[in-house]
């Protein structure tokens, strides 16, 4: 592998005494300087009613965000689409690609993002929806290349942009790459939350990956969890005062979590350049998805400039 792409994946967090206006003013700020630092792509998660998470919208903050960047992708990571229809998921992200041309990633998953309860009043029977994500898919993708059809009558999701959100698949085992390699979309493993071989996951994307209109050839990142700090002691400090979040996955998902210390990649920013380095070797991709899990956000910040410094 030759040089490495970074991006960032904030799950938006509420640390400490913070107020949840300033946890969304520092997702901007944490995208603000992502741009400045080299970073391909700022990916904000969905989770409803969860502790300490502040995002349930993430089309909302991504166009605060994307008029406070010029140049940073914009993108979720991802949206919970068996909550919610598929026309109104590619009318939302087509409406943020027509306000940021070239600059748009649509993340689409599976997991219900946060209790049974939370997901009965968002969408109703979630399990039923769940089923009927293979279909949500189709009609996802159909929209997005303007041939859907509602009995038999064509439907467009509007406006339609010059250029299209990429459309990403995001999953933490074979099942959800089979599932991504099927319908042609670009896949994203979410390593820092699976127990699965990455390299053995992102393979089988490979292998059976079928050309679609929306994208040729295979096209993977891995997301991961990252403490860089300016010594290996530093990062490992940091480490113990801090907790890679459980993100729920449904039952076809679920998987007993690994233990942090195998889920999150620690060390001075050379060390980490070389763990990612490897990584990037055993998984055949050159794009990480990093999320960093301090309870700080000026910590934070310098996690992600250290790591750009390195390897940007």
């Amino acid at each position: 592998m030759g040089a490495l792409k970074l991006s960032v994946l904030d799950l938006v967090p509420k640390i400490g005494e913070a107020s949840f206006e300033e946890a969304l003013q520092e997702a901007a700020s944490l995208a603000r300087h992502a741009e400045q630092w080299g970073y391909t792509r700022y990916w904000a998660a969905e989770h409803h009613d969860l502790v300490n998470l502040s995002c349930a919208a993430p089309e909302v903050l991504l166009a605060h965000i994307g008029a406070r960047t010029e140049r940073i992708r914009i993108g979720s990571g991802a949206v919970l689409l068996p909550h919610y229809s598929p026309l109104k998921v590619a009318e939302n992200f087509r409406m943020l690609a027509a306000l940021y041309p070239g600059r748009v990633d649509l993340g689409i998953g599976r997991a219900p993002g946060g209790s049974a309860h939370a997901s009965m009043a968002l969408s109703g029977n979630y399990l039923q929806h769940v089923a009927e994500m293979p279909a949500r898919v189709r009609s996802l993708i159909e929209l997005l290349e303007d041939r859907y059809a509602y009995e038999d009558v064509p439907v467009a999701a509007k406006p339609v942009p010059r250029i299209q959100p990429e459309l990403w698949m995001l999953g933490t085992n074979n099942k959800s790459a089979g599932f991504a390699a099927e319908n042609g979309t670009g896949y994203v493993f979410g390593q820092f939350m699976s127990d699965r071989d990455g390299a053995e996951v992102l393979a089988a994307y490979r292998e059976g990956f079928k050309p679609s209109a929306l994208l040729e050839r295979p096209r993977s990142i891995a997301a991961i969890g990252v403490i860089c700090a300016a010594t290996e002691q530093e990062a490992l400090a940091l480490s113990r005062r801090s907790a890679l979040p459980e993100v729920e996955r449904p039952g076809a998902e679920a998987s007993e979590p690994q233990p942090q210390a195998t889920r999150l990649i620690t060390g001075s920013p050379k060390q980490v350049k070389s763990k990612l380095l490897e990584l990037a070797d055993s998984f055949g991709c050159d794009e990480f998805l990093v999320t960093t899990p301090v309870m700080s956000y000026a910590e934070r910040l310098e996690s992600y400039r250290l790591l750009a410094s390195v390897c940007l």
